[in-house]
C-alpha cells in the first residue's frame, strides 16, 4: 500500500510566487503614479491659499507683496507672512512676479523629496488674475493634465 504524502510541492509553490511576482509588477507602479498624483494637490493649496494672502495684503498695502517672510510688512519690495514650502514639504513655494496690480506665484517640485518623480508636473503657477498654468520637467505646458 501507498501512503500519500500531504503538503505543497515544489511546482504549486512556484506558480503561487510567479502570480504574486506579477500582480506586484502591475500594482506597483500603479499605486506609485496615485500617489505622486495625489501629491499634487500639496501644491494647488498652497498656491490658492497664498494668492488669497496676496489679495488679503492688497487690501492692507494697496499693493501686492514681492517676497515671503514671516510676518505682512508694506514697507520696502513688501513681505507677505507665508512660508517658502507647501505644507507638506513637496514643493518650494515663491513669488516669482508682482507688481502693484497683478502678481504671479510658484509652485516648484523639491528635487530633495519624492515628488521630484513627477515628470509630468514639476512647476505650478497661478497669477493675481486666476490664471492657472503647470508645465513638465522639460518646461513644456501641461496645464490640463496638472490642475485636473
Amino acid at each position: 500500500m501507498h501512503t500519500r504524502q500531504r503538503g505543497v510541492t515544489l511546482i504549486e509553490l512556484m506558480i503561487v510566487i510567479v502570480v504574486i511576482a506579477i500582480l506586484a509588477s502591475i500594482a506597483l507602479p500603479s499605486y506609485r503614479s496615485y500617489v505622486i498624483r495625489s501629491q499634487r494637490v500639496d501644491a494647488k493649496n498652497a498656491l490658492l491659499s497664498l494668492a488669497t494672502a496676496q489679495e488679503k495684503f492688497y487690501l492692507q498695502c494697496n499693493r501686492y507683496a514681492l517676497t515671503l517672510g514671516a510676518a505682512d510688512s508694506c514697507a520696502g519690495n513688501g513681505t507677505i507672512a507665508f512660508g517658502s514650502r507647501s505644507e507638506r514639504g513637496w514643493y518650494d513655494i515663491a513669488v516669482t512676479a508682482a507688481t502693484n496690480t497683478d502678481f504671479t506665484l510658484t509652485a516648484t517640485a523639491r528635487a530633495d523629496e519624492q515628488q521630484a518623480a513627477d515628470a509630468a508636473c514639476r512647476v505650478f503657477r497661478v497669477t493675481g488674475t486666476g490664471v492657472r498654468t503647470a508645465s513638465n520637467s522639460g518646461g513644456t505646458d501641461n496645464t490640463e493634465e496638472c490642475w485636473r
